[in-house]
């Protein structure tokens, strides 16, 4: 499913009226084929793609939780959720978010359900859907709402103290790099035109100057691809927001205790997204199906959808949740389940566990970050002060020059 922006002519009694309308469609035929069914004609057909700034409005805490407690509030006066997103849609006045609702306008005038239409927004991250889509499917929306959007601010919280982190520490590396990069050349420039006299100290000096400048060589272009390599993550992630897998979520999943910090915030979101089904009464199978779709990280999918193939099978379902990758204590758990009214408590013991060490994990790489920036310039720092002991090298050779000259 896309966005589709079609220029498209209307035979009127006052002659041909042009006009551009939104459609969310698969393919450039089904665009055609509604236009048709209006009686129009199709002039152009393009692919809808979203300004900087409606991507950035779109994709902020601020907006997800202001549409969120809209369709609250307006699901308690009206027949349905479903209606309550409606209305908002044909009250919004402004053009901008205009364009960022048509998706969901046009997935409502199709037929399809609320979910559906959030879905089409392609603003909300899997687990806020899935935290939705089981409380919908409970018939309990307006409130699920609420856990949706401390998840959406909790989230927030985590993402706002990571990167507070980062600017700070990126902001001392920078300084000091910037140092390195526009003094190395002065500073060994000097070193070499001024080198001792004395053939045995120029051996010595000559090889004092060379580390120097391989310390700092090493330095500035390990940062410089450290820079690079966060600021292709950020833009990645924020390109590729609401995607399933893409190259740089690979290679992030990949470093060993942010793999491990993401893996556990999927099992939380999961988790709960489930256990919400399941006090619902929704089928388990399809809280299972669900609660795959709750997250990014495809190990946790996988192992949603194996305990779902294996509950098909006629496994039960303690045993068919009890597999890898959850942790011992957790499986054993899930093992001693005895009747499915436990199901959920359980489910939501895990996300409560998973949650806190996540927590935990967000902490250490906090830490973590501030070791290394340490040791980082602990190595420029202790590079500068080598480079005195450099520089006291040729001060004593010249001023012992001096003094044989007198």
């Amino acid at each position: 499913m896309q966005q589709w922006v079609a220029e498209v002519a209307y035979d009127t009694l006052s002659g041909v009226k042009k006009t551009e309308e939104s459609f969310y469609l698969p393919t450039e035929d089904d665009v055609r084929a509604a236009v048709a069914k209006k009686r129009g004609y199709v002039l152009s057909i393009r692919p809808h793609i979203r300004s900087p700034l409606e991507r950035l409005l779109a994709r902020s805490t601020w907006w997800q939780v202001q549409l969120l407690r809209g369709i609250q509030f307006r699901a308690t006066s009206v027949s349905s959720p479903g209606v309550a997103l409606w209305k908002i849609i044909e009250a919004e006045t402004n053009p901008k978010r205009q364009n960022i609702l048509a998706p969901a306008r046009e997935a409502l005038s199709r037929g399809l359900g609320v979910i559906d239409a959030l879905k089409a927004l392609n603003i909300f991250d899997h687990g806020t859907l899935a935290i939705l889509a089981g409380s919908e499917k409970a018939n309990k929306l307006t409130e699920g709402i609420p856990h949706a959007i401390h998840s959406i601010t909790q989230k927030k919280k985590n993402s706002r103290a990571i990167m507070g982190t980062m600017g700070w520490l990126g902001f001392d590396v920078i300084t000091i790099v910037q140092s390195l990069f526009w003094g190395k050349d002065m500073v060994l420039g000097w070193f070499r035109d001024n080198t001792p006299a004395s053939e045995a100290e120029k051996i010595e000096y000559d090889r004092v100057v060379n580390n120097l400048e391989l310390t700092w060589d090493i330095l500035i272009y390990f940062s410089f691809f450290i820079g690079g390599f966060l600021v292709w993550t950020i833009l990645s992630f924020f390109l590729n927001k609401g995607k399933k897998d893409w190259p740089t979520a690979r290679i992030v999943r990949k470093i060993p205790l942010i793999g491990s910090y993401l893996r556990d915030l999927g099992f939380s979101d999961s988790m709960m997204a489930a256990s919400r089904m399941i006090k619902g009464l929704v089928p388990i199978n399809e809280s299972l199906y669900q609660a795959g779709q709750a997250t990014t990280s495809p190990e946790v999918s996988r192992y949603w959808h194996a305990a779902n193939e294996d509950l098909e099978r006629g496994i039960g379902l303690g045993n068919a949740l009890d597999r890898e990758p959850l942790t011992r204590s957790e499986r054993m758990e899930l093992a001693s389940l005895s009747d499915l009214g436990q199901v959920a408590t359980i489910l939501e013991s895990i996300s409560e566990m998973r949650a806190s060490s996540a927590k935990t994990k967000h902490s250490l790489i906090v830490w973590l970050a501030f070791a290394l920036t340490g040791v980082f310039l602990v190595i420029a720092f202790g590079s500068a002060i080598y480079a005195l002991t450099v520089m006291n090298i040729s001060m004593d050779s010249m001023m012992g020059g001096l003094m044989e000259g007198i």
